[in-house]
C-alpha cells in the first residue's frame, strides 16, 4: 500500500504525501475565494482540524462523498480518529449523526427501526431506527452477521427503509460512513462484493506521522476531550443549504469526451489485469466520474482534468476489485496493481 499514492493530490500535479498517502488539499485560488459556497465547504476542513490531527485526506474524502451523494468505508486500525472524524465533519456541517456499534447480536430492526405495539391505542406504530439521520456511523460494520449488513442495502441504494410493506424515505442528505479494522479478522463477517460496491469511496486512515502524533499528545495533555467538540472549538461553518447548493454546482462541472474515455479505459483495464479475478463494474466508472467532479469543484475549477481522475482512482476503485489467490500469495496489493494501471493507461492530452 505504501508503493503508490492512496488518494488525493494537490492539483495540478499528482503528488504523494508522506508515507505514500496522497494529500487532498483544495486549491485556495481566486475561484475558491469568490464562491461563498465553495469557501464554506473548504472551511469545514479547518474546523475538523481543531479536533482531528493528520487526517486531511480522509476529511476531504468524506466531503467528496457528501457532495457526490455516496457512502464511505473508512479503514484503519483502532485509535486513528475514524469516529471523531465523522462526528467533527457532522458538527462543522450542522448535520445530524448517529452511531451504531455493529456486534454479532445486532438485529436488522436495531438499525432500520421496527413496529412497536402501543397498548394505549392497541395499534402498531413504527419506531425509527438510527438509520434515520444525515450521517450514519456504522462502527465496525464487519462485526455483524450478513442479515444485519443486508438491512443497510436498501437504505444505501434507495435512500428508504421498508417495514411491513411500507416504504419510509430517509432524511436528505443521507450517507453511511462505515468503519472496519484491516488487521483483526476473528469474529468478523467480511462484506460481500455486492455491498462493497455500494460504497462510493474506501478511504484508508494511516497512523499519524511523528509530528502529528506529538500534536495529538500535546492536545490531550492540555485537556482535549474528544467527546466534547464544543470545547475543542468546532463550530458549524456550513449547513444543509450550502451542501445542497454545492451538489448542484458539482453537477455543472464539465467533463470532456477525452476524460470520459479515460475513465472507461481505466475501468476496462482492471478487467484484464492478470492479478485481478474481479474487475470494476460500470457502477465503479460512474463513481469515479462523480468523485472526480466533486474534487474538481472543491479545487476551484468547473471542468475535470485527467489528474482529478487519477487523484480519486484508488479510493473509488480499490474496494471494487478482487485479487487472484496466487497474486495474494505473492504479496501483491490491490493498490499496487491499480497504481500500475494508472501508470500504463494512456492519459489524454
Amino acid at each position: 500500500m505504501n508503493q503508490h499514492p492512496q488518494h488525493t493530490p494537490a492539483p495540478p500535479a499528482y503528488q504523494p504525501g508522506a508515507n505514500g498517502a496522497s494529500q487532498v488539499t483544495p486549491s485556495s485560488g481566486e475561484a475558491s475565494r469568490a464562491d461563498p459556497t465553495r469557501r464554506a465547504l473548504v472551511a469545514v476542513r479547518e474546523e475538523v482540524a481543531k479536533a482531528v490531527v493528520g487526517q486531511d485526506a480522509a476529511v476531504t474524502g468524506l466531503l467528496i462523498a457528501l457532495l457526490a451523494k455516496g457512502h464511505v468505508l473508512l479503514e484503519g486500525v483502532p485509535g486513528v480518529a475514524k469516529t471523531l472524524l465523522v462526528r467533527s465533519v457532522s458538527a462543522a456541517l450542522s448535520l445530524d449523526t448517529k452511531r451504531v456499534q455493529f456486534t454479532p447480536d445486532l438485529m436488522p430492526g436495531d438499525v432500520t427501526g421496527s413496529l412497536i405495539f402501543e397498548s394505549r391505542t392497541a395499534e402498531f406504530t413504527f419506531r425509527e431506527g438510527p438509520v434515520f439521520t444525515n450521517i450514519l456511523l456504522a462502527d465496525e460494520i464487519n462485526r455483524t452477521p450478513p442479515k444485519t449488513q443486508a438491512a443497510l442495502l436498501e437504505a444505501m441504494e434507495e435512500r428508504q427503509v421498508s417495514v411491513d410493506g411500507v416504504s419510509r424515505p430517509l432524511p436528505e442528505p443521507f450517507i453511511v460512513a462505515a468503519t472496519q479494522n484491516p488487521v483483526e479478522y476473528e469474529g468478523t463477517y467480511p462484506l460481500p462484493e455486492a455491498q462493497l460496491d455500494r460504497f462510493l469511496l474506501k478511504l484508508t486512515l494511516p497512523l499519524p506521522g511523528r509530528d502529528d502524533e506529538i500534536e495529538v499528545i500535546r492536545r490531550h495533555s492540555a485537556g482535549f476531550d474528544p467527546r466534547d467538540l464544543n470545547a475543542a472549538g468546532v463550530r458549524a461553518v456550513a449547513g444543509e443549504s450550502d451542501l445542497a447548493a454545492a451538489r448542484q454546482a458539482v453537477q455543472r462541472v464539465g467533463m470532456a469526451p477525452e476524460v470520459l474515455s479515460y475513465i472507461v479505459d481505466l475501468v476496462r483495464a482492471t478487467r484484464t489485469a492478470p492479478s485481478f479475478q474481479l474487475g470494476v463494474s460500470p457502477r465503479g466508472a460512474t463513481a469515479l466520474l462523480n468523485t472526480s467532479r466533486a474534487w474538481a469543484w472543491l479545487s476551484g475549477r468547473d471542468f475535470v482534468t485527467p489528474d482529478d481522475v487519477k487523484a480519486l482512482a484508488l479510493p473509488a476503485l480499490r474496494h471494487r476489485v478482487a485479487l487472484r489467490p496466487e497474486a495474494q500469495m505473492d504479496g501483491v496489493s490491490v493498490d499496487s496493481v491499480l497504481g500500475n494501471i494508472l501508470a500504463t493507461v494512456p492519459v489524454p492530452r
